[in-house]
């Protein structure tokens, strides 16, 4: 398994550079289920996070699940990594599968032990929470005096699959018991009922435990039910690194394999859910348009047929996909469900690429409709079309809004958005700060 000095796309100190930050120091524990080399786009805003808070002064631990082949602690980058077997993993993986094993929605014994002992020790001022870890403190908000704050990422409050998807397929209406059962029963099999209940209960263990959500995006906060409730929170987005767009990256033999002419870009998994047949079946209604690129995990059953001048790649390097971005004439997300954020969105602008995109989830947030891209509606082949024309057809119209692009994208730089955090740390009430 790669290491963390291997692992792509962090926030890393700044030739050792210090940066001051505005709060003074505190002592920070991050508690995720799974943190690089560990891949996935919550557990990269993580390590980011983390690192940045770092190189701004504070002590930041973070707690994680234990993996094979990964050291039980390790140093990043000034950032103490702490790698604990749950009961769940010690059990044989009952609740989840044994390749990449969740935290359990519900207090897990021995993550809850390895906690106690590290705020016996350590102290920390702030417990920040990214999943269902999270739950495993909840026993120990009060005792622990720690300020307690949650991000979401997702709909994981209301939705036990997180998606608020129901069976995988249509936009969920609302969560009901029953149907909560029936959905988790298709999505996890068998343990579906047990951990659509597990998640119901917590929500309240949740709710009365933290001193702030901070869900990602409006459409996050509205998902979770926590819009017009006396429920303490703030949005504040994901982040890039201030330089992501620009930075010189290494060479990788995967970009002699694009298309020498200008290409449409879609990054991510090649199902459904994300659209990726919404954006194939577009594509192939225009005629002499320039080639598609599909970068993403394959779902045979979305690329059975393409149409010609279609080029499908899998599981790129991250630092290989941003320089795709920048290779392209515009992106395309035309998701069916409702993104609780889009990482991609953000990477394209900072690419200077335009997005055509879904008006929906948090993709509205993002994307200024007619400026920085396109939103069209969820699941319609013809609007997404014409959109995708409109851009081909209009070069000076693209250039514009490869320029407006780019500057929506400052608004998601790490030198934006990490003081926002630190401020939102500050103004807990009875801040320790």
């Amino acid at each position: 398994m790669a290491t963390l000095m291997q692992y792509d796309n962090a926030i890393a100190p700044a030739d050792g550079l210090p940066v001051h930050s505005a709060v003074k120091p505190l002592r920070i524990l991050m508690l995720a289920q799974f943190y690089p080399p560990v891949i996935g786009g919550e557990e990269q805003h993580v390590r980011s996070l983390s690192l940045a808070l770092r190189e701004r002064g504070h002590d930041v631990s973070v707690i994680t699940l234990a993996h094979a082949d990964l050291p039980p602690e390790e140093d990043d980058h000034g950032v103490r990594v702490l790698r604990i077997s749950s009961t769940t993993q010690k059990g044989g993986g009952a609740m989840f599968q044994t390749s990449r094993r969740h935290a359990p929605p519900f207090p897990d014994p021995a993550v809850v032990r390895a906690i106690r002992r590290f705020i016996l020790a350590e102290r920390p001022q702030i417990v920040h929470g990214h999943n269902w870890m999270l739950h495993s403190f909840t026993p120990l908000k009060r005792w622990s005096k720690a300020k307690f704050v949650v991000t979401l990422h997702d709909y994981s409050m209301r939705c036990p699959t997180k998606k608020l998807m129901f069976m995988d397929e249509t936009l969920c209406s609302g969560p009901g018991i029953a149907k909560c059962f029936v959905c988790s029963r298709q999505h996890f099999g068998l343990k579906g009922p047990p951990v659509a209940a597990a998640n119901w209960m917590m929500s309240f263990a949740e709710r009365a435990a933290a001193d702030m959500f901070v869900p990602v995006s409006e459409a996050v906060a509205e998902g979770n039910g926590l819009v017009g409730k006396k429920v303490p929170y703030r949005v504040i987005p994901n982040f890039v690194a201030d330089d992501i767009g620009t930075r010189e990256l290494p060479h990788f033999p995967q970009l002699d394999s694009l298309p020498d002419e200008p290409y449409i870009l879609f990054v991510g998994d090649l199902n459904t859910t994300k659209g990726a047949d919404i954006a194939i079946a577009a594509y192939a209604g225009i005629p002499d348009a320039p080639p598609l690129v599909l970068i993403g995990r394959a779902f045979p059953e979305v690329l059975k047929k393409l149409p010609a001048n279609v080029h499908v790649f899998h599981s790129w390097p991250h630092d290989a996909v941003m320089q795709a971005f920048r290779r392209s004439l515009f992106s395309l997300a035309p998701s069916r469900w409702a993104e609780p954020f889009g990482l991609v969105v953000i990477e394209a602008l900072v690419s200077g690429r335009p997005v055509i995109a879904s008006r929906i989830g948090g993709f509205p947030e993002i994307i200024v409709d007619g400026e920085s891209g396109f939103l069209v509606p969820p699941g319609d082949v013809q609007a997404l079309r014409q959109a995708i024309r409109t851009l081909l057809e209009n070069p000076q119209q693209r250039e514009r809004m490869s320029h407006a692009a780019r500057l929506r994208a400052e608004d998601y730089y790490a030198s934006a958005v990490i003081p926002q955090i630190e401020q939102m740390y500050s103004g807990l009430p009875g801040s320790v700060i």
